[in-house]
């Protein structure tokens, strides 16, 4: 590649093992079998001799453009485990631990989620129960359940919390379908925005010289296909939600 050889040529020109008559040589042929270097510059002169041009760009040697593509792919498969985190925190009239993921308690002034401080059982499909390793801050995991936005009213005997699950009214249920697409969405979005971090990335290999336009083209291809086959993904997780919420 282009940043390759002209890596090999900024090695040759400070090698102690290369005459002044071969650092002029490729001082001349550096700009000519270089294009697209951002520049080049003299350094100040080290070890008795004046140093010929080096490229500007020396640390950006090996760019992959695939490594780009790979890149983008693990930044969307977080953020698809993102959105399938949120709609499992979205109840459906059935009882499951996840409902309670999101509540954080202020434990001796830490907040600390409620599932690293009790164990979560679901006794039948319609009841929760919380019971908490210390029992002298089951007043403040009760009191962090109710200032959550899960719509549960906790039962505390002292001992353990009990949660009941109401059933779903029809106008609940298409309010909460309605935040169901939209967590969807949020997704998508983040997914857009790093399918065009990526582009932007492979547009400035191929401004550079470093790639050929066909190389970016294909590579820009390579990054929607991945954007495609997450949104996909996107849209099966909010509908079998949808599903489950609607489902009477």
């Amino acid at each position: 590649s282009v940043r390759r050889r002209c890596a090999w040529y900024a090695l040759l020109e400070h090698s102690f093992l290369v005459t002044e008559t071969m650092r002029v040589l490729v001082a001349w042929l550096a700009p000519l079998l270089c294009p697209g270097v951002a520049g080049w510059h003299r350094p100040p002169a080290r070890l008795g001799y004046q140093a010929s041009f080096r490229p500007l760009f020396m640390s950006e040697v090996d760019v992959d453009p695939a490594e780009i593509v790979l890149e983008a792919e693990s930044r969307m498969e977080k953020s698809l485990e993102s959105v399938k985190g949120s709609l499992n925190t979205i109840r459906t009239g059935r009882a499951s631990a996840s409902l309670l993921d999101r509540v954080n308690v202020d434990y001796y002034g830490t907040s600390t989620p409620l599932k690293q401080l009790a164990n979560i059982g679901v006794p039948s499909a319609t009841q929760l129960t919380v019971d908490v390793y210390d029992k002298s801050s089951i007043a403040d995991v009760e009191r962090a359940i109710m200032e959550s936005d899960v719509g549960l009213t906790p039962q505390n005997d002292g001992t353990i919390i009990r949660l009941n699950i109401p059933p779903l009214t029809e106008e609940r249920r298409k309010e909460l379908a309605k935040q169901t697409k939209a967590m969807g969405e949020d997704g998508k979005v983040a997914l857009r925005n790093i399918r065009r971090d990526a582009v932007d990335q492979l547009k400035k290999l191929e401004k550079s010289g470093d790639i050929s336009k066909d190389d970016s083209t294909g590579n820009q291809g390579d990054v929607q296909d991945v954007t495609d086959k997450f949104s996909k993904a996107i849209d099966e997780a909010v509908s079998k939600k949808e599903k489950e919420i609607l489902t009477l």
